[in-house]
């Protein structure tokens, strides 16, 4: 069976219900990963822990991994419902997901490509996984990063970047495709959220996996 990778990003679930029809074929199975970014954000505003990101990865302290954690944990629940019974809440940690610690960032790592057998099995039986992307330690991992690598990892025939946006936007357009020299040649055009993305997207793209993020497609 085909399977979809979908990355479906905090802001988009803070606007708007999650319809995973409007991004799966009817005939694909399905993973879904997901972001939290507002919910952390105000969970540890909450909790007077400072929250930092750098290139667009937030740095996670001592304090902030179990806030973190909490907020995803939220997050997965509330996505699981809108999805529907097909949907099988999951965090990345407990579901055995492993990572690289990344230096200066605290409790955070890249996800390595290891698919733990329960998430076989899961889409073995036409279940939907909706992951919290976290690994042991735990470790935040950017979301992005998590849904490329899993999209990899998986022998995904598609990864899909779902968020409030409508795709990729330069000088106030939707730009239909990038490749890999596209983005490099942009540079500081892009900042913030969207350099982590692409540099996702781009890891699934040289694999061969079809990338969209929004309306804009990603080609190696």
């Amino acid at each position: 069976m085909a399977l979809t990778v979908v990355k479906c990003g905090g802001a988009l679930l803070a606007k708007e219900r999650f319809a995973i029809a409007r991004y799966v074929e009817a005939e694909s199975g399905a993973c879904v990963v997901h972001g939290a970014g507002a919910r952390i954000s105000n969970a540890l505003d909450e909790a007077g822990v400072v929250s930092s990101f750098v290139g667009g990865r937030r740095v996670t302290s001592d304090d902030a991994i179990p806030v973190v954690r909490e907020a995803f944990k939220r997050e997965n629940q509330e996505l699981c419902r809108q999805i529907g019974g097909r949907a099988v809440g999951l965090m990345g940690d407990d579901l055995g997901l492993e990572a690289a610690r990344l230096e200066g960032y605290g409790h955070v790592g890249m996800l390595l490509p290891v698919v733990p057998p329960a998430l076989w099995a899961l889409l073995a039986n036409d279940a939907i996984p909706v992951i919290a992307p976290l690994a042991r330690g735990p470790l935040n991992v950017n979301a992005d990063d998590a849904a490329a690598v899993l999209a990899v990892a998986l022998l995904a025939d598609r990864l899909v970047f779902a968020s409030d946006v409508p795709g990729v936007i330069v000088e106030g357009q939707v730009v239909p495709t990038l490749t890999g020299n596209d983005i490099a040649s942009l540079g500081r055009e892009l900042t913030g959220g969207i350099v982590p993305k692409l540099q996702a997207a781009l890891v699934a793209a040289r694999e061969g996996i079809r990338v969209d993020v929004g309306l804009t497609s990603v080609v190696a």
